[in-house]
């Protein structure tokens, strides 16, 4: 059976540079990516949907309502093809659009539906490029996940001369193949991820707990499944709404999450345990609040269940990720961590830095293998996953290249 087609989706905004997207166009189709090309309405004013018909084989989008009778919204079913979304050129304006959630045509209301990774190359005036707010729209884009290619300078179809001009078509399809080759990565591969805190009840209305959101692991089996994973998340208790694409199973003590994570790990590939799970719970819950004048001066406290220890023991073929956050020695602690549990690596980091971390958007982590330790810049929490799914591409890619797939010949028939 024929290995399906990754599609792209090519928008095309209005620039002079509008042109140079045919171009892209026709290395992609070369490719053997399929691309569906979708132009604003003053993208057309520069190049014909014709052009990009015949250099893409598909039908050209202009306008929301060009497949009015279709069975299905045509926005979101167009944005669901997508297994990378690239916009090519991006003007300011349509910039300023994706950041600010605006939807306003065929082209902004597919890239705000779509869950596939955003390419986006920018090509504008100099003194556009520069203004703050394009500046603040490209990190809002980047804190986000967008790649961004940079365009270059030069000299500028206004005469101006200076940063702006679109980037090599070279640059900008690599970019884009780079996307597609990361978009199905995983596939085929059953990922268990653990997420969020684990709460040890002392009685029905107190636990013991710890400060974990949940937004890194549920990134992560978000990222995974886009990247065509089958992925199951454990979650602790969070108010964070389900990932896409992803079977989520809530739990609420690390009992309950050990007893859910290893049915799940019994099918898994691979395991990126990022759940803060309590190492401790009350040897006694009360079935009743405990009145504040009845209340003990201490608790016995005994070990919850050591969930990757567990898994570690049983690990066959499987990539284990582990997370570690520290207060002190990083990547001493977790190497030692790696050691101990037998991990593929420790994604590793530190709880002391104010503004990091515990329910924020942003940390900074460093990823300890047996190999190195490399060190990532602060990031958004989404650019976190990105890179330990990449990790866990590379690990599994290890893996498959060290297991034997050829069936030894029969010494006799």
């Amino acid at each position: 059976m024929a290995e399906e087609r990754t599609t792209v989706v090519l928008g095309v905004t209005g620039c002079i540079a509008a042109y140079k997207a045919c171009e892209v166009a026709r290395e992609l189709a070369r490719a053997d990516v399929r691309v569906k090309a979708v132009m604003t309405e003053a993208a057309t004013h520069f190049i014909g949907p014709l052009t990009l018909r015949t250099l893409t084989g598909e039908p050209v989008v202009t306008s929301l309502w060009d497949d009015a009778t279709a069975s299905r919204v045509f926005h979101v079913s167009l944005a669901e093809e997508a297994d990378v979304f690239a916009i090519v050129p991006c003007t300011a304006n349509v910039m300023a659009k994706l950041a600010g959630g605006v939807a306003d045509d065929m082209l902004t209301t597919a890239a705000l539906a779509t869950e596939a990774p955003l390419v986006i190359a920018p090509a504008m005036n100099t003194h556009m490029w520069r203004d703050e707010a394009t500046r603040a729209n490209l990190a809002v884009l980047r804190e986000r996940g967008a790649v961004v290619v940079e365009p270059a300078s030069g000299e500028l179809a206004c005469g101006d001369v200076g940063e702006g001009r679109l980037a090599p078509v070279a640059d900008i399809v690599e970019a884009i193949l780079a996307e597609v080759r990361r978009a199905r990565d995983l596939a085929g591969v059953r990922v268990l991820v653990t997420a969020g805190p684990t709460y040890e009840p002392i009685d029905p209305v107190r636990f013991i707990g710890n400060r974990s959101s949940g937004k890194t692991g549920y990134l992560i089996a978000e990222e995974a499944a886009r990247r065509g994973a089958e992925v199951t998340l454990v979650s602790g208790p969070t108010t964070l709404p389900d990932p896409f694409g992803c079977t989520t199973v809530r739990v609420q003590t690390a009992e309950e999450m050990s007893a859910a994570a290893m049915r799940a790990y019994a099918a898994a590939d691979a395991v990126v345990a990022t759940a803060a799970v309590s190492d401790l719970r009350p040897a006694a819950s009360e079935a009743r609040k405990i009145k504040k004048d009845d209340a003990p001066a201490s608790l016995a406290l005994e070990r919850t269940p050591d969930i990757l220890g567990e898994m570690a023991a049983q690990k066959g073929e499987r990539v284990l990720i582990g997370f570690a956050a520290e207060s002190e020695d990083v990547i001493a602690n977790a190497r030692g961590k790696l050691e101990r549990k037998n991990l593929d690596l420790v994604v590793g980091n530190d709880i002391t830095e104010a503004g990091l971390g515990f329910g924020s958007d942003r940390n900074r982590v460093v990823l300890v293998s047996r190999e190195a330790a490399v060190e990532a810049p602060v990031q958004s929490k989404r650019a976190i996953a990105r890179t330990v799914c990449d990790a866990l591409a590379g690990e599994m890619q290890k893996k498959r290249a060290a297991t034997p797939t050829d069936t030894p010949e029969e010494e006799s028939r």
